[in-house]
């Protein structure tokens, strides 16, 4: 058994559900006194927590995937620390782990609500909230399970600057893309697509309609759409998908703080005329694919061929600022806030 001085938590709650935009208002900071150490617990000093834009949905009070956050209590999410102290023989002090307590700098629970994570050479421990887990993960998901990627197939990714997307574009070349366009929303992140990232493309959605912009960089049309934004993009990628294309919806950040419906797409009928398959997903029923995925992106990653930008906030008490900012595309690749 060890002991640690970090006996004090730092957790960030939601007390009232957002109309539209979140705001400062919305959240508040507490200071939680944690107990002492039961058999088979162990407390962690956060090093990383994860900022992701699934958690719009889960501070509306709506059934979806997952519950919402609770009122009151301190949100949940991925992030990953360090063992401080133990009772469990299975986590040691000074273990790497990863876990879903999110939104504090120290946690404390069974030793079960934790994972440990391999330390690679080269790579913060963050970037196991980013390439090397559920991020890249969820890429990996859509691009083969769900689309069904093929060599030679032409991809269109869209918000493909955040980190789903730029991890989505390098595998999807990875696994044999002939072609890979995305789009962003800044004449720099277009600029990182493709001269960093390997993208064929990329289109900046504010210069004009993306509808207009991506006939432009797909003269052959596109096979595979895999979609963070959903909207505008979604309707411009079924103008141009070729017969028998599969389209993955990971995302629709377009609609996340729209406070009245968003119309749909107006030219869904290419689903019928082009034999399209179009399916949405969530991680949580493809986590059989993790095993194989973990093995090829650590093969990808020791030999070089993934890059990757991590946004970081430092403190705990700038995390709801992290959020907001990555709901708002201030973030290049994963934002995560360092809280160590």
């Amino acid at each position: 058994m060890s002991s640690t001085n970090a006996s004090t938590s730092t957790q960030i709650q939601l007390v009232s559900r957002p109309a539209g935009w979140p705001t400062p208002e919305n959240f508040r900071t507490v200071e939680v006194e944690l107990p002492a150490l039961g058999e088979d617990e162990v407390r962690v000093a956060n090093e990383f927590i994860s900022v992701d834009p699934y958690m719009r949905g889960r501070m509306n009070d709506v059934k979806s995937y997952v519950p919402p956050f609770a009122l009151e209590e301190t949100m949940t999410g991925g992030a990953v620390g360090r063992v401080v102290a133990s009772r469990s023989a299975d986590l040691p002090v000074g273990a790497p782990v990863l876990h879903q307590l999110g939104w504090r700098d120290v946690a404390q629970a069974e030793a079960s609500a934790f994972r440990p994570v391999a330390e690679i050479e080269g790579a913060p421990l963050s970037l196991h909230l980013g390439v090397l887990g559920m991020t890249g993960l969820t890429a990996y998901v859509g691009l083969t399970r769900i689309a069904g990627l093929r060599s030679g197939d032409t991809v269109f990714i869209s918000g493909a600057a955040g980190a789903v997307g730029s991890t989505a574009g390098q595998i999807a070349r990875l696994l044999g893309a002939e072609r890979v366009i995305g789009s962003a929303g800044s004449a720099e992140k277009v600029e990182l697509l493709t001269s960093k990232y390997g993208f064929d493309a990329a289109v900046n959605y504010k210069d004009a309609p993306i509808r207009e912009q991506l006939p432009d960089h797909a003269p052959d049309g596109v096979d595979v759409f895999f979609d963070n934004v959903g909207g505008d993009h979604l309707e411009a990628a079924l103008d141009v998908m070729n017969t028998g294309g599969r389209l993955a919806l990971c995302g629709a950040i377009a609609s996340y703080n729209a406070e009245a419906p968003t119309p749909g797409p107006d030219n869904l009928s290419a689903l019928i005329t082009r034999s399209l398959r179009m399916e949405g997903f969530t991680l949580g029923g493809h986590f059989d694919l993790a095993g194989e995925y973990s093995q090829r992106m650590a093969e990808w990653f020791a030999a070089g061929e993934i890059t990757y930008d991590e946004t970081v906030v430092d403190g705990i008490e700038h995390a709801v600022d992290a959020f907001l900012g990555m709901m708002q595309g201030s973030n290049t690749g994963k934002m995560v806030v360092r809280t160590s």
